[in-house]
């Protein structure tokens, strides 16, 4: 069995076919999906379409591209929406939230103070209630590193991990896991395919980050979760280990991670 701890299942692209593809990906043997929130606005959304499947689960939180129309009220609202949801099975971490560093309205210094700012205080949340967070880290690795080795969260992932072996060693240090999916199954992202291939195998879980991030035989298409168990392939060869081995560790990698999964 696989675990996708990232998928916007939610999104706009999948138009009335969530269900569906989830379903799809149940077929191909993803027994759980992760859908987490970015705004406050589909916090519910997120809630609800997790508990219409069988193989949802899901997170809230503000992402840093929504941070620019978020107040600080929102903040307010996650506070009580996460107390709320500390009794629903189906919830299982803070996220997705974090910093973004390579979108150049978000470098702008009132910009970026802005995004420390909502991810500092929803790492005290995550903090305050013990839950794991799911964390947007592009072009942002060692700012985000320096702010939750301030505030210590209860772990969590490093969602499309793109850094350094050093910085990948910093999250693992702090318990963190780190996720791979689609970028690694491209030959050229060398780096990438390098961190898959020498990383610690209980310090990597697996995401599509569906839509996004498609794999190179779906690129430039539509991401979708069914792709896990061909991404885990792709990790099994740069390993030099069996697929199943790679279902077995990812998946107790993910539940050790999220245990409320």
């Amino acid at each position: 069995m696989w675990i996708d701890t990232h998928c916007h299942l939610d999104a706009h692209e999948f138009g009335g076919e969530s269900a569906a593809q989830a379903a799809l990906a149940r077929e191909q043997g993803v027994s759980m999906i992760v859908i987490p929130a970015v705004e406050t606005a589909n916090f519910p959304v997120v809630a609800q379409l997790a508990a219409s499947v069988d193989n949802g689960c899901y997170a809230l939180g503000i992402h840093p591209i929504y941070v620019p129309h978020a107040g600080e009220d929102d903040l307010r609202v996650l506070r009580e929406q996460v107390a709320a949801a500390m009794g629903d099975k189906r919830f299982v971490a803070l996220g997705e939230i974090g910093l973004d560093f390579f979108i150049p309205m978000l470098t702008e210094p009132a910009m970026r103070e802005k995004q420390i700012f909502f991810f500092r205080e929803q790492l005290k949340i995550a903090r305050d209630f013990e839950l794991p967070v799911l964390m947007h880290v592009r072009r942002s690795q060692d700012v985000v590193l320096k702010h939750v080795r301030q505030i210590r969260p209860a772990g969590g992932i490093a969602h499309a991990f793109n850094g350094s072996f050093q910085q990948a060693q910093g999250y693992i240090e702090l318990g963190f896991k780190l996720g791979f999916g689609g970028a690694m199954t491209f030959t050229r992202a060398l780096q990438i395919r390098r961190l898959a291939a020498e990383l610690p195998m209980d310090a990597i879980v697996l995401e599509t980050d569906a839509p996004d991030i498609a794999p190179s035989w779906v690129h430039p298409g539509r991401n979708s979760p069914d792709q896990i168990p061909r991404i885990g392939a792709v990790l099994a060869e740069l390993r030099g280990i069996s697929v199943e081995e790679v279902a077995s560790a990812t998946t107790a990698n993910a539940k050790q991670i999220l245990p409320r999964i």
